[in-house]
């Protein structure tokens, strides 16, 4: 890893960890190599430099008054095993806001620095504690928002993703040496590697990033949900349905055609996934401005979605299914499509069942979900069929999904170099321009880990923390 010179890192910091506002006690985290010397000065109890590492101990805070601030509770993490790498002092106070303030304050008065957002975390990279794809998962874990992203993000935290890359890193490592050997005896044409030993091995390697860089789409959907456009003609049920879906009376709904004009967005969570629906402005022709606008955002939001609900009014003439597919397919082609056939309650099972050859003619594969958004018929199955589409359930618990942008374009560009590397070995060109390519794809390797890394990745990274962890 590049060498970072930040001074800062020489303080002792602290930082109110628990959530702002009132609460019944909240937590003061101090890290450092004065955490003892400084809580020491306001602190009235046993000699926290004496007790046991990871122990819990009863006392009190005082001020520069020596009067007392409140009884808390201190917990003591003593260098290398903390989470920091640092002396770490935890104080469990009660949740007053002026309480909080003012042992802070008392704190800073004793010579700490008010921590930077994240700044523990990357204490602990710096440290070696953890790499950087763990600190990263860190965040996404306390913002995890589902089940599914949470099991992710955990698994991340506890290195499994960086066990994967200590994999690749090791294999390209030993593929390189072999290469850059070779080259030392040039002269004398000695070959230390067998050449189809070396193309299954790049072979191997260019599988497992490949594979790692295409669990993207579905890690990047659990995390920030799965995108679901709800679509149709003006007057189908679409606000209805996301109501209904919602809970709740997000949407307007009205009788009188194009009421919705504008996009309305909100999430759910459904079998322990986080579903991001879109419900979108009716698809027809209009001479109403504000409302074709609302269209055009429509299509747009078509492309943006992995799942489109294309819904039907099953007592609508059925003239137009055939114009209206013509809008909506063509946006759909490599998305999940299910029909949604509503207002069953109102219709003869003839007619239904003539729509559905209909849409059978226009691709056999699409899913097709009768349903009531009204009177709530369908619905459940409606909500397992979305659960079923999203996949989830085929990803091995064990296995490392991707949900980090920055990872995915990192594994890209190693991706595209051994790629290189490989036509390389398949061509028999020289050793040197062979090793200039692994040497790039362990450089992206490296940089999610972050044995290569810049204070900018760093800054834009640790940004995103908030106070206190």
């Amino acid at each position: 890893m590049e060498q970072l010179n930040i001074s800062k890192n020489n303080d002792t910091i602290c930082a109110i960890s628990t959530p702002a506002g009132v609460g019944g006690i909240a937590v003061i985290r101090v890290s450092g190599k004065d955490a003892f010397n400084i809580v020491g000065k306001c602190w009235k109890g046993k000699d926290l430099q004496q007790v046991p590492s990871h122990t819990v101990h009863l006392g009190k805070i005082i001020d520069q008054k020596q009067e007392i601030l409140d009884e808390v509770v201190a917990t003591v993490y003593k260098a290398p095993n903390t989470f920091t790498g640092e002396d770490v002092i935890e104080i469990s106070c009660h949740g007053s806001i002026w309480i909080q303030n003012q042992i802070i304050n008392t704190l800073i008065t004793n010579g700490c620095r008010s921590a930077e957002g994240g700044e523990f975390t990357r204490r602990a990279f710096m440290n070696g504690k953890i790499d950087l794809s763990q600190a990263e998962a860190i965040a996404d874990v306390i913002a995890s928002s589902s089940k599914a992203s949470h099991r992710i993000a955990i698994s991340q935290m506890r290195g499994g993703f960086s066990k994967e890359l200590s994999s690749l890193r090791e294999q390209l490592l030993t593929f390189v040496s072999l290469i850059e050997l070779e080259l030392d005896f040039s002269e004398e044409e000695v070959e230390f590697a067998n050449r189809e030993k070396l193309i299954a091995l790049a072979t191997k390697i260019k599988n497992v990033i490949g594979k790692l860089a295409n669990s993207f789409a579905t890690g990047n959907a659990i995390k920030n949900g799965f995108p679901v456009a709800i679509v149709g003609e003006t007057n189908v049920g679409k606000s209805t349905l996301l109501n209904r879906l919602l809970h709740d009376d997000k949407a307007l709904v009205s009788d009188i055609k194009g009421t919705t004009r504008d996009v309305i967005e909100d999430t759910i969570q459904l079998g322990g996934l986080t579903f991001r629906f879109i419900d979108t402005a009716g698809i027809r022709e209009t001479s109403d401005t504000i409302e074709n606008m609302g269209i055009e955002r429509t299509y747009k939001k078509l492309d943006e979605a992995s799942i489109v609900l294309w819904m039907i009014d099953v007592t609508q003439d059925i003239t137009n299914i055939n114009n209206i597919a013509k809008d909506i397919l063509p946006h759909a082609e490599d998305k999940h499509l299910l029909v949604v056939l509503n207002k069953i309650d109102k219709q003869g099972a003839t007619k239904v069942e003539e729509i559905k050859q209909i849409i059978k003619g226009l691709s056999p594969a699409i899913d097709i979900i009768e349903i009531s958004a009204k009177k709530d018929i369908g619905v459940e199955q409606l909500e397992e069929t979305l659960i079923k589409t999203a996949n989830v359930s085929e990803i091995d618990s064990n296995a490392v999904v991707i949900t980090n942008a920055r990872h995915y374009d990192a594994l890209c560009h190693a991706e595209e170099a051994i790629t290189r590397a490989l036509g390389g070995l398949e061509q028999q060109i020289s050793g040197d321009f062979i090793s200039q390519d692994i040497r790039e794809c362990l450089h992206y390797i490296g940089e999610i880990t972050g044995e290569i890394t810049t204070h900018e990745i760093l800054g834009n990274i640790f940004a995103k923390f908030c106070v206190g962890k």
